[in-house]
């Protein structure tokens, strides 16, 4: 039953803030909203059945919902968090990435093998991209020319040209690969892989990608099948890049230059997605089987806060600046 707050947010939404954090919940069938200087949630509104991945326009006018069990997009005002449209996709929609202009939306469909390429302004498929087996984790380069998708049971991150829509390239990682992320200079690409316990480093600056690195993690106390690298994020000058660990219930603090790890920070149970401040002082992580996010001060490396949300936190995005 969702929470009395909603009942009061449907029928007043909150005041605007240019850094509302939006975190959905997988099972509680809602997206919750944190005020970034006080980290109290302030609304929760329902986004559709199993919502997943989430994401905003880079003007903040539309904050995107992959409502994974209603096979499409729930498209939603980030201010009134009043429903405006929905966009199609294939099967069962895990994760997305849109373009940095804002159009158009590439979606991973679980369930069908294919990324859907979603014009967000005429709302109609531009192109289906045939990927590998269980298409997850989606990435784009920062001058836009390359989408990632990562294929869970391929284990392979596949390079696609957004301008033909055709895989250029294909890596093999280790097995269930989750996530993926550039580094902002769009030399480096990090893939993590959930079973095989690692993060593959790709050389992307080179003719063709290469990997250079696979990071492991090692845990004092920790089984090593619970070190289950998935969600990743990277500061933009690219000096630490943060591995959310699963069910280990920590993040991994790698320095970017060398690649090695720093530092593991404690955080939630089941430790899931990630998503900065748009100054990059906190990281937020949402924490699945604790029901919570855990707020990480970025200079310290210290978590401060833990907030409670709804029911198994799984995406988080934070709103840019107005």
């Amino acid at each position: 039953m969702i929470r009395a707050l909603l009942l009061s947010t449907v029928m007043l939404a909150a005041p605007a803030h240019a850094n509302n954090v939006f975190v959905t919940n997988e099972k509680g069938n809602t997206v919750s909203v944190l005020d970034s200087d006080t980290w109290e949630v302030i609304a929760e509104f329902p986004a559709g059945n199993r919502p997943r991945g989430i994401t905003i326009a880079p003007d903040g006018s539309e904050l995107y919902v992959c409502a994974s069990d209603d096979d499409l997009v729930r498209v939603f005002d980030p201010v009134t968090f009043k429903e405006l449209h929905v966009l199609p996709s294939g099967p069962d929609p895990e994760l997305f990435v849109i373009h940095p202009s804002g159009n158009p939306l590439y979606v991973a469909n679980e369930d069908d093998n294919l990324v859907t390429v979603v014009d967000t302004k005429t709302h109609r498929v531009l192109a289906e991209i045939p990927v590998g087996v269980e298409p997850e984790g989606m990435a784009i380069s920062p001058d836009a020319s390359i989408v990632i998708n990562t294929s869970e049971t391929t284990n392979m991150a596949h390079f696609i040209d957004t301008e033909t829509f055709e895989i250029v390239h294909n890596v093999l990682v280790d097995q269930r690969p989750r996530y993926a992320e550039f580094t902002a200079d769009g030399r480096k690409l990090y893939v993590s892989a959930e079973i095989g316990g690692t993060v593959s480093v790709i050389d992307h600056a080179a003719d063709t990608p290469v990997i250079t690195k696979k990071i492991s993690f090692k845990v004092p106390g920790v089984l090593p099948e619970w070190l289950q690298p998935v969600g990743i994020r990277i500061t933009s000058d690219a000096s630490k890049v943060f591995v959310a660990l699963g069910p280990a219930n920590r993040v991994a603090v790698i320095d970017g230059t060398t690649d090695e790890v720093i530092d593991y920070l404690l955080v939630g149970q089941r430790v899931w997605q990630m998503a900065f401040t748009p100054d990059e002082k906190f990281l937020i992580t949402t924490n699945g089987n604790s029901n919570d996010v855990s707020i990480i001060d970025v200079e310290t490396l210290k978590v401060i806060k833990s907030v409670q949300v709804g029911q198994q936190p799984w995406g988080v995005v934070v709103a840019p600046d107005s």
